[in-house]
């Protein structure tokens, strides 16, 4: 179809000398402007804006609206948010949030069951019980902190290592639960094993905490080819 267009524009500029249909482009731009800035929707995150009178700034500063799913409840997690969206398909969020549900309960009958069998004080003291706390903590430690990224030089292509941002290592971590989750075993249900899954990624193991140094592998085996990335 874009071809056609293609071709289409170009033999009527030729026949009439004019441009007879717009530039068919997709929109690169957001709808806000660049000086907007990000909606403080959160009452601790107001509570603190106005302790610390930083407040004063943000008068005049036109903000973006909220989005709506975005609210001030106690039970709003953005990260948690973030990965519902990533694991629903076909636009089944309420599935999805669901599902979410069923893998937080397991994961505090499992904690639960470990404290109580746990004689030792100390060690009684250090289970986390809480499963928001141990979702952060497993994706915190699934964020990885290289990539590949393909360099072409001299007819050849080469995976060259390179620095990822916050936002993107969040986003390898999160995809890789939900794949390992979609390649499970069938018997298995999503939240069982999105549970142990998310226990064992918090004591830095799991699949899903391998995939992560398989990558930090990949990526000392290329250093070799590091430089490509200034060339």
């Amino acid at each position: 179809m874009a071809l056609f267009v293609k071709h289409l524009r170009l033999g009527l500029i030729v026949k009439h000398g004019f441009h007879p249909l717009p530039q068919l482009t997709a929109a690169k731009y957001s709808v806000y402007p660049p000086h907007y800035v990000e909606p403080v929707f959160k009452k601790q995150d107001i509570d603190k804006l106005q302790e610390s009178g930083e407040i004063e700034n943000y008068k005049l500063v036109p903000f973006k609206a909220a989005r709506s799913n975005d609210t001030c409840s106690v039970f709003h997690d953005p990260l948690v948010s973030k990965f519902i969206n990533y694991m629903l398909k076909k636009g089944q969020k309420k599935i999805a949030r669901q599902v979410l549900e069923n893998t937080f309960e397991k994961i505090k009958r499992l904690q639960l069951a470990k404290y109580n069998r746990e004689t030792d004080p100390e060690r009684k003291a250090s289970i986390i019980i809480d499963p928001v706390i141990i979702f952060k903590k497993a994706v915190s430690n699934c964020k990885p902190l290289l990539k590949l990224t393909a360099v072409k030089r001299g007819g050849s292509y080469y995976q060259v290592p390179v620095p990822i941002t916050d936002k993107e290592s969040t986003f390898y971590a999160m995809r890789w639960f939900v794949h390992c989750g979609r390649e499970k075993d069938k018997a298995v249900s999503f939240a069982d094993f999105m549970a142990s899954e998310l226990i064992n990624a918090s004591n830095n193991d799991g699949r899903v905490f391998k995939k992560k140094l398989d990558l930090h592998k990949l990526c000392e085996a290329n250093r070799a080819y590091a430089h490509y990335r200034w060339s």
